[in-house]
C-alpha cells in the first residue's frame, strides 16, 4: 500500500457552517489551499481566510440558482485520481487539474426541511441535493488518498493528524469513508420515503426503508448468553428511551430499555399526573393522582411484591416530594424515566436509598402528544407492520349495554382502566380502584385464568373496583367470578357470539358494564 499524499488542497462546501471557520483556519495554518462555493465561500472569506472560488478553477459559472456548481470534470477528476497510477495523474497533469485530498461537504437540511409544517413539495425538492452526495460519493470512493468530511464532528481529529504529519491515517480515512456513505445512504432514504408518503397517502408504501445508527453496545440481551446493542432509528422525532439522558446508574441492560419504553408510553398518555411501575415487561402498578408523589406511592402500592426490583415512568419532572416517596425503607428501584428531574430530587435519590449508586435515571426531555405513527416488529424472513395502538379510544362510541349505569366515581376509573389495560399482555383483565391499578392478570391462555389472577393480586381490595379486559368475554364465567369478588364495574369490547348472555350475567349481579367495540390486543 503506497503511503498516501500529503494534503495540498481542500475542497469545502456546506451547508452546516457549525466550527467550519476553526477548522478552514488550522487548515490554512497547515498550508492547506482551499477551495469553495458559493456561501461556502463568503462565510470563510468573511471570517479573514484566503479562499479560492471554484467558479474561477473551474472556468465554469455557477447556475440555476447554484443548482450547478461543482459538478466539473475539474473538480471529480481532482477527487478521484488515483495517486499511485500514473496514467491518472499524468490525465490530470494534461488536463490542469489540480488534485484534492481532502473534501469536507455536508449536504441540504432536506430532513429538517420536510419537517417544518405547512413546507411544500417545491420547497421539498429544492432541497434535495445533488452536487454534495456525488462529492461525498466520489471522495469516500477514493478513500486510499482522499479525506472525507461529513460532519462538523469529525474536524478535530482531522486536523490533529494533519498537524502531526501533513497527511491522514488510513484508519481514519476508511472510517470516514464508512461515515460517508452511511451519510449518503441515510439522505437518500430520508428524500425516498418523503415521496413514497407523498404518493401513497395514509396507506402502507410498497417499500419501507429503516436506517438505525448504534447508539451502544449492551452488556448482554435477554439472557446472559445473548449479544445486543441499542440502535436510533434515524428520522424519529420526538421523546424516546433511545434518545434519553442518563443523569445516574449502572449501565442500561437490553431488558431495562424493554421495559422503560413501556412503562413510558403508558403515562405520556395521561393528562393527569401519572406513575406506571413495570415489572417483566408487564404494569404491575399504575396511577393518576392530584400530585406526582400521590400517583408515585399509588402506583407503588398497586402491587407492593412484584414492584420490588421495578422500572419506573413519570409524566412530569420527578419533583422532592415524589423522591422522597420512592426513596422510602423496604423499596428497590432498577430504574426511573422521566421528563426530568428536580436537583433537590436527584440529590435525593443519589444519596439517600441504599441503591442510590445504581438506579438508572433517566431524562426523556417534555413528552409530547404526537402519537407513534407506525410498529415494526421482526419475525423470521421479515417484518410486520401495522398502525402503532396510541390513539385514545373516542368515548362517543362507547355504550352502557346493561341496565345499571356507572356513577361519576366508577366512570372515572373505568376510563383508567381501559387506557392501561392496553398495556398488558393478552388475555389481559386489570381491576382498578380510584384511578390506581391493584390487580393484574396477564398472558394467559384463558381469559377466565387472567380474572382469576387479577382478582387474586387485588385481594380484599378487589370490592368495589372496575375490571378492564382487552377483549370480549367468550363465556359468562367470568362475570360470576367477578361479581363473588365484588366487582362494581365492568369495560370491554364486546364483540363475541355470547355478549346477550355476558349481558344477563351483568345485569343478574346489578354490575354496570360499559362496550367499547375496539379491543386492544398486546401480543
Amino acid at each position: 500500500m503506497p503511503s498516501p499524499p500529503l494534503v495540498k488542497r481542500a475542497l469545502i462546501s456546506v451547508s452546516e457552517k457549525r466550527g467550519l471557520t476553526e477548522f478552514a483556519r488550522g487548515l490554512v495554518a497547515t498550508g492547506i489551499e482551499i477551495y469553495s462555493t458559493g456561501g461556502t465561500r463568503r462565510h470563510l472569506e468573511e471570517a479573514g481566510l484566503d479562499v479560492r472560488d471554484v467558479s474561477e478553477y473551474t472556468g465554469f459559472p455557477e447556475m440555476m440558482d447554484g443548482r450547478l456548481k461543482t459538478l466539473h470534470p475539474k473538480i471529480f477528476g481532482g477527487i478521484l485520481c488515483r495517486h499511485d497510477r500514473q496514467d491518472d495523474m499524468q490525465a490530470i497533469a494534461q488536463h490542469d487539474i489540480s488534485s484534492f485530498e481532502l473534501v469536507v461537504v455536508n449536504l441540504y437540511p432536506f430532513e429538517a426541511t420536510i419537517a417544518r409544517e405547512g413546507v411544500t413539495r417545491d420547497e421539498a425538492v429544492e432541497q434535495i441535493d445533488i452536487g454534495g452526495p456525488s462529492l461525498v460519493r466520489a471522495a469516500a470512493k477514493n478513500h486510499r488518498f482522499v479525506t472525507i468530511a461529513t460532519d462538523p464532528e469529525q474536524y478535530a481529529g482531522i486536523l490533529d493528524e494533519i498537524q502531526l504529519g501533513g497527511q491522514t491515517s488510513l484508519e481514519l480515512r476508511c472510517r470516514l469513508a464508512t461515515e460517508a456513505f452511511a451519510c449518503t445512504a441515510s439522505y437518500d432514504r430520508a428524500i425516498a420515503d418523503y415521496f413514497i408518503a407523498e404518493g401513497n397517502g395514509s396507506g402502507f408504501a410498497p417499500t419501507v426503508n429503516l436506517t438505525l445508527t448504534k447508539t451502544a453496545d449492551l452488556r448482554y440481551g435477554e439472557n446472559p448468553h445473548q449479544k445486543a446493542a441499542v440502535y436510533q432509528h434515524v428520522g424519529a422525532q420526538g421523546p424516546s428511551i433511545v434518545t434519553a439522558q442518563q443523569l445516574n446508574g449502572k449501565e442500561l441492560s437490553y431488558n431495562n430499555l424493554l421495559d422503560l419504553d413501556s412503562a413510558l408510553a403508558i403515562v405520556r398518555l395521561c393528562e393527569e399526573p401519572a406513575a406506571s411501575v413495570i415489572k417483566h415487561n408487564n404494569p404491575c402498578g399504575a396511577a393518576t393522582g392530584n400530585t406526582l408523589a400521590e400517583a408515585a406511592d399509588k402506583a407503588m402500592n398497586g402491587d407492593p411484591l412484584s414492584a420490588f426490583g421495578s422500572v419506573l415512568a413519570f409524566n412530569r419532572e420527578v419533583d422532592e416530594l415524589t423522591a422522597d416517596v420512592l426513596a422510602a425503607p423496604g423499596l428497590f428501584v432498577e430504574a426511573i424515566v422521566a421528563p426530568g428531574f428536580s436537583q433537590t430530587a436527584l440529590e435525593l435519590l443519589t444519596t439517600k436509598p441504599k441503591w442510590k449508586k445504581n438506579v438508572r435515571l433517566m431524562s426523556v426531555g417534555p413528552l409530547n402528544d404526537e402519537p407513534v405513527l407506525r410498529q415494526f416488529r421482526y419475525i423470521d424472513g421479515g417484518m410486520l407492520v401495522q398502525d402503532a395502538d396510541t390513539q385514545i379510544d373516542p368515548h362517543c362510541e362507547w355504550t352502557v349495554a346493561t341496565e345499571a349505569v356507572p356513577d361519576d366515581r366508577l366512570q372515572a376509573d373505568l376510563e383508567f382502566g381501559w387506557l392501561v389495560c392496553r398495556y398488558v399482555k393478552s388475555n389481559a383483565i386489570i381491576l382498578c380502584k380510584e384511578r390506581s391499578l391493584i390487580g393484574v392478570g396477564a398472558g394467559q391462555m384463558s381469559r377466565v385464568d387472567s380474572v382469576d389472577i387479577s382478582i387474586h393480586k387485588a385481594g380484599e381490595r378487589a370490592n368495589g373496583s372496575i375490571l378492564a379486559s382487552d377483549a370480549f368475554f367468550p363465556f359468562a364465567d367470568s362475570i360470576h367470578k367477578a361479581a363473588d369478588a365484588g366487582i362494581a364495574a365492568i369495560i370491554q369490547p364486546g364483540g363475541s357470539k355470547k355478549d346477550d348472555e355476558v349481558i344477563a350475567a351483568c345485569n343478574q349481579h346489578g354490575i354496570p358494564m360499559i362496550l367499547t367495540g375496539r379491543r386492544h390486543f398486546k401480543h
